[in-house]
C-alpha cells in the first residue's frame, strides 16, 4: 500500500475504535470481541510506529498509556469551576427552594446523584478533547490530559453533530466499587497500605506519573454541565440529552421535578436505593432547569446559588471502646483493632472496628473506655471516627501505643515513610509464617484446596510446615494422623497440592509474597521476564523497566532473592515442580469467541481457573463480576446466592458444569474432523437450543 493508502486506512481505524470503544464503555453495549477490537487497536499502532508525525494526540492507542513520567501542568480554567453549597436537611433544603420560588415563581429543577469523586474540566475544540484539567482552587488546575485519555467512558473525539465548536464540559472522575475492592486486594496482598474510599482511590489514581497505571485501575466518568460562550440550550435538561448524543456518559438516574414533595421523594429513594449502585454517591444534586433563571439567579464569589448539593447523612453510632487488640499481618505490619461494646449500624451489629494505625490514635486521642463515634468508611470498613469527650472518664489516661510484637517480642520498627510499625522478625513471628502460608495457597495464588487457616496453623503446631515449600513433602500418613482430618482429608490435601503444580508462572510469583509484589504487578513482571530466574538475577534499574514495578518493588524484589531462606525455598519448589516460566496460551477454537463469560463456585475434578482457562482457550473472555456485559454464567456448587439473584434479574443464562462441558468437548471432537465442524457445532447449539437446558437466546 501507499503511504496515502496508509495514512487514510489510520483514519478509518480511528473513527472503527472510537465507535467500538463508546458501544463497550458508554452503551455497555459492544458489537465485536476483545480480540476483534485488540486486532484492530495492533493494526493501527503499527501504522502509528510507521507514520510518527501522522499520530493524532487523541489516538485510540492512547486509552493504554504510557509509562513515561511527566510533572502536571498548572493551567487556568477557561471558565472558572465553582463549588456547590451544601445542605444538610430537609429544612435547609425547603428554605433554599422557598427562595427560589420567592424570587422566580414557579420554576422547574433538575435532580441528580452527587458522584463521590473528584472533579474534571474537558475541553473540546471542533469535537476533538483537547485538554483535561483537575479543579484544583477553581481558577486553576493540573493539566492530567494523559492519564484522562485512558479513561475509556471519556470520549477523544464526539459524536453527532450540533456541538459547540469551543466548549468545556464538567463532570466527576470516580473508581467504581469494583475497580477499588479490586485495587484494594492487591494492594493488600502486596503488603500495602489499603486506600480509605473510592474518592481517595480516584484522586490519587488521576495524579499517576504513569498513565499506564491509571489505565489499569478502572475509572470512569460521568458528566453533568458545560460552561461556554452563546451555548445552543434554553434549559440544563436539553443540555444534558445533547450531550448524550454526542458521546458523553450522562448518567440515567435523573428527574425533572417541579414540587418539594417531588424532590424530597427522589432524595428518600436514592437515600435507601445507593446501596444497590456501582459506585459511591454522597448525596443529590438539585439545578433549576432554565437557563434564564439560572441568569437572574446568578452566583456568589464561590457557588451558583441556582444549585445545591443536598448530602445524605453519615451513618454513624455511639459506642465504647473496650479495648485494642493488635494484629501481625503477613509483612509484619502491625494492626491496631478497636473491640466496642456492639451496637447496630447500617443494618449489621459492629464490634470492631479499624483504627489503622498509631498517628490516628494520636490524632483523635483516642482511650480506653471512650464513648466513640462510629461509621463505615466508604460505607463498607467500620471505623472510629470521632471522641464524645463530654463522656470522658476524669481518670482516663492517653493511650500508649505498643513498642514490641504482641506475638513474639520483638521491638517494632517503623519505616521511613511507613504509617505503620513493623516486626522485623520474619523468620520466627509466628503470625507472619501462617500468613505467608496462607497467602501462599490462596485462591488467586496456588489455589491448594483443603489448606484453610486452621489447617494450616494444625499444621504449623505439628511441625509439619514452617514454610511454603515443607507443603510440597507433606505425606498421607502424616496428615491423616492429626486431628479433624483423616484420610479422606488428607487425600483431598494431596490431590490439592498436586494440581497446584500445573499453576502458571504469574499466580506462582504472586503466591511467594514478595512485599508489594500484588497480582498485577506478578503479572507484568512474568510477562516482561519470562523466567523467575530473570527477576532473580535481575538490578533494581532493570526491574524498574516493567510495568507497574518502581524503585521501592524493585528494591523489595532485590532483598527478597538476596535472603537466603528465600532462595533455599525457591530451589525446593523448583523440586517438587512449579512452574517457573511462562507459557504461552493457546486458542483451539473460536467457539466462544466475543463471548463474556463468568466462573462460579466449585466443579466437580476441575479447579475455577482450568474452567477459566477452558474459556480462554476458546476464545472467551473472563469476567469476575456479574454485569450486563455478562453472556452467560458456568455455575458450579455452593454458587453465591447473591451472584444468582443478580444474574436471574438481569436475565443472563446461567449453564451447569455438565451443559459448558458438553459444549466443550463437542467442539473439541469437532476440531479432530474439520470436515464435519461446522454441521456438528450446529447440531450441539441447537440440541441445547431445543433442550431448554438454561441455553436461552443464541449463545453461538
Amino acid at each position: 500500500m501507499s503511504r496515502h493508502d496508509d495514512i487514510q486506512r489510520m483514519r478509518e481505524l480511528e473513527k472503527t475504535l472510537e465507535y467500538h470503544s463508546h458501544k463497550y464503555y458508554v452503551e455497555n453495549a459492544p458489537e465485536i470481541s476483545d480480540r476483534d477490537f485488540d486486532i484492530l487497536l495492533r493494526e493501527l499502532q503499527d501504522l502509528e510506529d510507521r507514520y510518527p508525525e501522522e499520530v493524532d494526540p487523541n489516538s485510540p492507542t492512547k486509552r493504554v498509556g504510557s509509562d513515561l513520567t511527566a510533572e502536571f501542568e498548572s493551567v487556568e480554567h477557561r471558565y472558572p469551576m465553582q463549588s456547590l453549597s451544601n445542605t444538610y436537611s430537609s429544612e435547609e433544603l425547603g428554605e433554599w427552594i422557598d427562595r427560589i420560588v420567592r424570587e422566580i415563581g414557579e420554576v422547574e429543577f433538575v435532580c441528580e446523584l452527587k458522584f463521590d469523586g473528584t472533579a474534571i474540566s474537558l475541553s473540546y475544540e471542533d469535537g476533538v478533547l483537547s485538554r483535561a484539567v483537575t479543579r484544583g482552587d477553581g481558577r486553576r488546575g493540573d493539566d492530567v490530559s494523559n492519564n484522562v485519555r485512558t479513561i475509556g467512558s471519556v470520549p477523544l473525539k464526539l459524536h453527532s453533530e450540533g456541538y459547540p465548536h469551543s466548549f468545556d464540559i464538567r463532570g466527576e472522575i470516580y473508581m467504581p466499587y469494583a475497580s477499588f475492592d479490586r485495587l484494594n486486594s492487591e494492594r493488600e496482598a502486596a503488603g500495602e497500605p489499603l486506600m480509605a474510599n473510592p474518592r481517595n482511590a480516584a484522586a490519587g489514581t488521576l495524579k499517576q506519573q504513569s498513565s499506564q497505571v491509571v489505565a489499569q485501575r478502572g475509572l470512569d466518568c460521568t458528566l453533568y454541565n458545560i460552561a461556554g460562550d452563546n451555548l445552543p440550550f434554553a434549559t440544563h435538561w436539553e443540555m444534558l440529552t445533547a450531550a448524550r448524543s454526542w458521546g458523553f456518559k450522562i448518567s440515567e438516574h435523573m428527574k425533572l421535578c417541579s414540587t418539594r414533595e417531588q424532590i424530597e421523594a427522589f432524595i428518600a429513594y436514592w437515600d435507601t436505593e445507593r446501596k444497590n449502585l456501582p459506585f459511591a454517591t454522597d448525596g443529590i444534586v438539585i439545578k433549576v432547569n432554565s437557563y434564564t433563571h439560572q441568569r437572574t439567579l446568578g452566583s456568589t464569589a464561590k457557588a451558583p446559588r441556582w444549585a445545591v448539593a443536598y448530602k445524605f447523612q453519615a451513618e454513624r453510632a455511639l459506642t465504647r471502646l473496650i479495648s485494642v487488640d493488635f494484629q501481625v499481618g503477613r509483612t509484619g505490619a502491625i494492626t491496631p483493632v478497636a473491640n466496642l461494646e456492639p451496637v447496630q449500624l447500617a443494618g449489621t451489629i459492629v464490634k470492631r472496628a479499624s483504627i489503622h494505625n498509631a498517628d490516628q490514635i494520636a490524632a483523635l486521642d483516642i482511650r480506653i473506655g471512650d464513648m466513640v463515634y462510629v461509621e463505615k468508611g466508604g460505607e463498607i470498613i467500620p471505623k472510629i471516627t470521632e471522641v464524645e469527650l463530654s463522656e470522658r472518664p476524669s481518670n482516663s489516661l492517653p493511650f500508649e501505643y505498643i513498642t514490641h510484637c504482641p506475638e513474639c517480642g520483638s521491638a517494632l520498627v517503623r519505616y521511613e515513610g511507613e504509617a505503620k510499625h513493623y516486626c522485623p522478625n520474619s523468620t520466627d513471628c509466628k503470625p507472619q509464617i501462617i500468613g505467608r502460608i496462607t497467602h501462599f495457597v490462596g485462591r488467586k495464588a496456588m489455589d491448594i484446596e483443603g489448606l484453610g487457616g486452621e489447617t494450616i496453623e494444625l499444621l504449623w503446631h505439628s511441625g509439619l510446615i514452617k514454610n511454603i515449600a515443607d507443603i510440597y513433602d507433606l505425606d498421607a500418613v502424616q496428615l491423616a494422623a492429626l486431628p479433624r482430618l483423616g484420610e479422606k482429608s488428607a487425600a483431598n490435601i494431596l490431590e490439592g497440592v498436586r494440581l497446584s503444580k500445573d499453576v502458571p508462572f504469574e499466580r506462582v510469583l504472586f503466591a511467594l509474597g514478595i512485599r508489594f509484589v500484588g497480582e498485577t504487578t506478578a503479572k507484568y513482571l512474568a510477562s516482561h521476564f519470562r523466567t523467575l530466574d530473570a527477576i532473580a538475577a535481575a538490578t533494581t534499574e532493570e526491574l524498574a523497566e516493567a510495568e507497574e514495578v518502581g524503585a521501592k518493588i524493585a528494591v523489595a524484589i532485590v532483598e527478597y532473592f538476596a535472603a537466603e531462606d528465600n532462595r533455599d525455598i525457591i530451589e525446593r519448589l523448583r523440586h517438587a515442580g512449579l512452574k517457573f516460566e511462562i507459557e504461552e496460551k493457546v486458542q483451539t477454537s473460536s467457539l466462544l469467541e466475543g463471548k463474556s463469560v463468568v466462573i462460579s463456585g466449585k466443579f466437580v475434578g476441575r479447579s475455577r481457573d482450568d474452567m477459566k482457562a477452558l474459556v480462554e482457550e476458546h476464545g472467551g473472555r473472563n469476567l469476575a463480576a456479574v454485569s450486563a456485559n455478562v453472556d452467560f454464567i458456568v455455575a458450579g456448587e455452593n454458587m453465591g446466592p447473591a451472584k444468582r439473584q443478580k444474574a436471574e434479574k438481569l436475565g443472563i443464562t446461567i449453564l451447569s458444569e455438565e451443559e459448558f462441558m458438553a459444549i466443550i468437548d463437542n467442539q473439541e471432537a469437532n476440531n479432530k474432523s474439520e470436515s464435519t465442524k461446522t454441521e456438528v457445532t450446529q447440531q450441539t447449539t441447537q440440541q441445547h437450543l431445543d433442550d431448554g437446558k438454561a441455553i436461552q437466546g443464541t449463545l453461538f
